[in-house]
């Protein structure tokens, strides 16, 4: 039961961070800004960004549902929260305020951080640590999306 509470909670915080960082983001990918930039030629179609989202949030909330019963400190909660507010501030840095290269630095330091999830309680996670690999793959896809839009524009 303890494990089904954790999940729904981490499911309700990780979709709050998707509606709260598309809020952020303003017109985002629809606005003329963004549609004028130079885009890595792998830029994915945009209805993939939304399955790749919902995927990584459900397999993400799960890997913490797990992970939280093993590691709950203050650590785990810093870490978590500092994961929350990279994510979410990463949108309205990049597509409401612009600055291209402060969100490569954001996007960066959440590829770092859920990599040191990912990595570091490997031992510990075992096979559930697949749930977050995802999340780290989409991330190196979009800090390579974020470099080039930094470097070609």
């Amino acid at each position: 039961m303890k494990q089904i509470m954790w999940l729904v909670l981490f499911l309700l915080i990780n979709f709050s961070a998707l509606g709260i960082g598309s809020w952020l983001m303003n017109n985002g990918p629809t606005s003329g800004w963004y549609l004028a930039l130079n885009k890595a030629p792998w830029t994915p179609s945009g209805w993939i960004f939304g399955v790749a989202w919902t995927t990584i949030m459900i397999c993400f909330s799960i890997y913490l549902s797990y992970l939280v019963n093993i590691k709950e400190t203050n650590t785990f909660w810093i870490l978590f929260s500092i994961q929350f507010i990279l994510n979410v501030s990463w949108n309205y840095i990049f597509f409401n305020q612009h600055a291209i290269g402060f969100a490569l630095i954001v996007i960066i330091s959440l590829t770092v951080l859920v990599g040191y999830y990912l990595f570091s309680f490997l031992s510990e996670m075992k096979f559930k640590s697949l749930l977050i690999a995802p999340y780290f793959i989409w991330l190196l896809i979009a800090t390579s999306l974020n470099a080039y839009s930094y470097l070609k524009n």
